[in-house]
């Protein structure tokens, strides 16, 4: 049997697998979203739940830091990149490398960076950023170019000064009641690309979560060309199954198929539930190349690691 980073790299190269692989996340606890706090978790989150990649949490850090005073839309055109050496970009190199260093060569370990828009949003309110695309659009797209200069500069630090094998690629805003493809195309995805593409010129191994943390489906067409190793997103939410999905994308590497939310079997934790759910993927996906066990989104912080080892063994069986 190949090891694991053999492994992954080897499904996401869309070349088969023997087994099936299988990695997912949750939210940090509050009281561990900062400081050696987070990366004991993420180690211990690893060795309790056997997953077979790494996915950083990138929580206490989903806001951008707005370092000026915005009174109107016109005011976003005073955003500035920030210094080098911010604590933005200080203290989450240090969770990334501290976690690379842990698990040395045993995983691939990949960061997750959101896209600008949502940087912005989680920064000055999601109502507020709408209400100022309308008012000032160039002023906010000067914004949105900013935080993808600044959400580059962060993944090239998790994959060159960190060591992390990529960055899990978190787009939001797609709704399809939000904007119609014409608007987000036009509005959001030039930001999105620069950061993403930005990543691309250090690592061959960037995966993209199209994100349904909402619960409303999106315009998944938005996101089907852009670059890209994996793809993932909620089949649930989206209604489109991995394999729909696989051809959306461009042949691509999928990973997915599971429920996040706490009226999911994985979070309930019921065995007999997991075994089904497990056993149903696995019918429908296992044998076919470049398909990887995930979630729809990250669990709830409250989930029992138990409950994710559960998973994780029975997938393994």
């Amino acid at each position: 049997m190949e090891d694991k980073r053999q492994r992954v790299k080897m499904a996401l190269n869309n070349e088969p697998v023997d087994g099936v692989l299988c990695s997912v996340w949750r939210h940090l606890p509050e009281e561990k979203r900062t400081g050696e706090s987070v990366i004991q978790d993420q180690i211990h989150y690893y060795r309790k739940t056997d997953v077979d990649f790494i996915k950083i949490m990138s929580d206490g850090y989903f806001a951008y830091p707005v370092e000026i005073t915005v009174r109107k839309a016109a005011d976003w055109k005073k955003l500035e990149p920030l210094r080098e050496g911010h604590p933005y970009f200080a203290e989450q190199a240090e969770r990334a490398k501290g976690i690379v260093e842990a698990v040395g060569k045993e995983c691939m370990v990949f960061y997750n960076i959101f896209a600008p828009f949502s940087s912005l949003r989680f920064a000055a309110t999601d109502s507020l950023i709408m209400e100022h695309l309308r008012e000032d659009e160039e002023a906010v797209l000067h914004a949105l170019d900013v935080i993808a200069y600044d959400n580059g500069r962060m993944a090239r630090k998790a994959i060159r000064e960190c060591g992390c094998d990529g960055v899990y690629f978190c787009v939001q805003g797609g709704e399809k009641k939000r904007f119609s493809h014409e608007e987000y195309m036009r509005l959001i995805a030039p930001s999105d690309k620069k950061a993403l593409m930005e990543a691309n010129q250090y690592s061959q191994w960037n995966l993209l979560h199209c994100c349904g943390w909402d619960g409303y489906e999106n315009h998944l067409e938005n996101w089907k060309d852009y670059p890209c190793k994996a793809v993932n997103w909620s089949v649930h939410v989206e209604k489109m199954d991995l394999l729909q999905g696989k051809e959306l994308f461009g042949k691509k590497a999928v990973i997915g198929g599971l429920d996040n939310t706490k009226g999911g079997v994985v979070h309930k934790g019921d065995l007999e539930g997991i075994r089904k759910c497990v056993q149903g993927w696995k019918e429908k996906y296992a044998g076919v190349p470049g398909v990887l066990m995930g979630a729809d989104c990250s669990f709830h912080s409250d989930i029992p690691l138990e409950n994710i080892a559960r998973l994780v063994r029975e997938v393994h069986r």
